[in-house]
């Protein structure tokens, strides 16, 4: 479908590729992976040809239909939602890819009161989305995507990766989120010393498949090495005497017949960082009491009471909406409870992590100027390495930070963060704008972080490292887990890492979180809110089944979408046998697909119908907090 034939090529005078093949076939799914800097964008660039090699050629088959996603930004015109995802439809087939349209919305978490909005009206990140949906009802033979994932929340994401699964065309995508090249790739590209190299299967499969190519070529070259002292060895001995000193030159060039194998290049070493710690808190870091909050209409807490000790590593988990990222904004006094007391401990220095917080940056000062210009006094070069691990690097670190984009400004507050920590940190999504390179070193600096971390991921390689305690949250409800993610996942019996981190609760029973030292009295009318247990209990289980009733309509809709693509799939290939020429040189098949078509436009109908019902009910059920 498209080659790279023996590509080479410069930028600012370094060498990104040289003597670079490889092929995509139809259908693959390939990820494409490698150090910031190593050239990926510019190899999107090569494809899309907006850029062309210096050496080689890139060639691709007639009528190659591509569609490409940028990581950042993309450009929207003065249409609706609805329009946007449809823009690359004429008039005539518009009636047929609206219903598609709308189901890919939805499933990117697009209200049905969004779809007639003006595009230009939405955040960045919506805009994206519906750039992403527009691809996605357009079905290019080859999809690019750059870091997709970037801008949706976690439940959106998991859809998109389902729908991903049953793409009909190829895709090769830039991605940071492990889980997401392992559920998706069967193929994965790595750009590497200017060389792009090729393994077969999912991202832990390329680990594996890269060690152990690592091991042969280790071993490759040792032997050959081994060989040519030996031979070295014989030649240098006997060469000044003259009865062997031909047979000495002979061993020379077989040394230098030799086809060498090259030394193995190793991976970039992990730079480690030594951080300031901070202060030493007190053992109750915060406390929340009888705690109530609600959106207009809709009620997220009540008499919640909650505590954080010193030293927890703590990830909330839970469905979307189920007020996760709220409880994060109480604990951050980001926002504040209707009801109740948030107590901070016994010298408690807070800081908390939020994507797109540019409010904490002086707009004015460069990149590094922001970074040393904290209490803790950080040197130039300790500054000037974690920006460079954190993607700022070169002349980057000058750039003033009101130019900068809004990932660009949630990584120098990330840094910020980590040169003068507080010791309670609170963080929303931290890996959101990282590379995988950026994640490990953010993994490194907070391993050896003394104070106390509360987080919202949905980066499961990133969750398994931090996480030492498990909180998930449903319906209002907090549910703890003394144990790391791993422990949470057997005891709620979870089939999918990922999915867990939205899964409501159905192989255990949850129960209110109470901190031992301020529980209630067990008396059912001693609630000091007025209410008793038994109504306590009553409103909780109330939640619990509106949830399940929630997650049975989530479910059908899926099985309703899935359904619908198997039969458009068909379809479109029904049309396109009709349209082949040969199709009518045999009348049997002819009359047969013909009147397969005439079955499909009605389950079709039926299917949208059923869609649109279904969509319409958990719509009902209006926004969670």
């Amino acid at each position: 479908m498209l080659s790279v034939n023996n590509v080479s090529k410069t930028y600012a005078g370094r060498t990104l590729f040289s003597g670079v093949s490889f092929h995509i076939n139809r259908g693959e799914k390939i990820g494409l992976i490698g150090p910031n800097g190593a050239g990926k964008s510019t190899l999107f660039s090569l494809l899309l040809r907006e850029s062309t090699p210096d050496d080689g050629q890139v060639t691709m088959e007639r009528g190659l239909d591509f569609g490409f996603l940028p990581q950042e930004s993309a450009p929207v015109d003065d249409v609706t939602v609805l329009q946007l995802a449809t823009g690359h439809v004429d008039e005539h087939s518009r009636w047929e890819a609206e219903p598609k349209a709308k189901r890919i919305l939805k499933g990117l978490a697009f209200r049905e009161s969004d779809f007639e909005r003006r595009a230009r009206t939405l955040s960045g990140g919506w805009v994206m989305r519906a750039h992403l949906a527009r691809l996605l009802v357009q079905e290019p033979d080859l999809l690019l995507l750059d870091e997709p994932t970037n801008h949706l929340d976690l439940e959106s994401l998991i859809w998109f990766q389902d729908y991903l699964q049953g793409y009909p065309g190829a895709i090769l995508m830039i991605s940071h989120d492990r889980e997401f090249l392992n559920a998706l790739t069967d193929t994965i590209l790595e750009i590497a010393h200017s060389k792009v190299y090729r393994y077969r299967g999912n991202y832990d499969d390329y680990l594996i498949e890269k060690e152990a190519r690592q091991g042969q070529m280790q071993s490759a070259f040792d032997n050959q090495q081994k060989e040519i002292a030996k031979l070295q060895q014989w030649a240098d001995r006997f060469k000044a005497k003259a009865n062997f000193a031909s047979r000495a030159q002979d061993k020379l060039k077989m040394i230098g017949r030799m086809e060498k194998v090259d030394a193995p290049q190793a991976a970039a070493k992990q730079v480690k960082f030594r951080f300031p710690q901070p202060p030493r808190s007190g053992l109750r870091v915060m406390t929340l009491q009888e705690v109530a909050f609600s959106y207009p209409q809709n009620p997220v807490y009540e008499d919640l009471d909650f505590e954080i000790e010193r030293g927890q590593r703590l990830v909330l988990v839970g469905p979307n909406g189920a007020g996760k990222s709220t409880l994060l904004k109480l604990l951050a006094g980001a926002l504040q409870p209707h009801a109740g007391k948030r107590d901070l401990g016994h010298n408690v220095k807070l800081g908390y992590f939020a994507q797109y917080r540019g409010d904490v940056l002086n707009m004015r000062h460069t990149v590094l100027q922001s970074a040393m210009d904290l209490p803790s006094r950080p040197g130039e070069n300790l500054c000037r390495t974690l920006l460079g691990s954190f993607l700022f690097q070169g002349d980057d670190v000058f750039k003033t930070v009101g130019v900068l984009s809004g990932g660009e400004k949630s990584r120098l507050a990330l840094v910020r963060l980590l040169l003068d920590p507080p010791n309670l940190l609170l963080m929303d999504e931290p890996t959101t704008h990282l590379d995988m390179g950026s994640i490990d070193a953010l993994i490194a600096a907070l391993e050896d972080y003394e104070g106390t971390l509360v987080f919202i991921s949905h980066d499961v390689h990133f969750i398994r490292a931090m996480a030492k305690n498990v909180l998930h949250i449903a319906s209002g409800v907090l549910t703890p887990y003394a144990g790391d993610y791993q422990y949470f996942l057997d005891k709620t019996k979870a089939t999918s890492a990922r999915e867990a981190l939205t899964a409501t609760l159905t192989n255990s029973q949850p129960q209110n979180y109470s901190a031992p030292e301020t529980s209630k009295s067990n008396s059912p009318s001693s609630s000091p809110g007025g209410k008793t247990k038994e109504q306590k209990r009553a409103e909780a289980d109330a939640r619990n089944a509106r949830s399940k009733e929630k997650k049975a309509l989530e479910q059908k809709v899926a099985t309703i979408e899935q359904a619908l693509a198997q039969l458009e799939r068909r379809k479109l290939e029904l049309v396109n046998l009709l349209q082949d020429g040969a199709t009518y040189a045999d009348a049997a098949r002819f009359r047969a697909l013909t009147a397969e078509m005439e079955q499909i436009e009605p389950k079709i109908a039926k299917e949208t119908s059923a869609w649109e019902k279904a969509a319409a009910e958990l719509e009902a059920f209006g926004a969670e907090g």
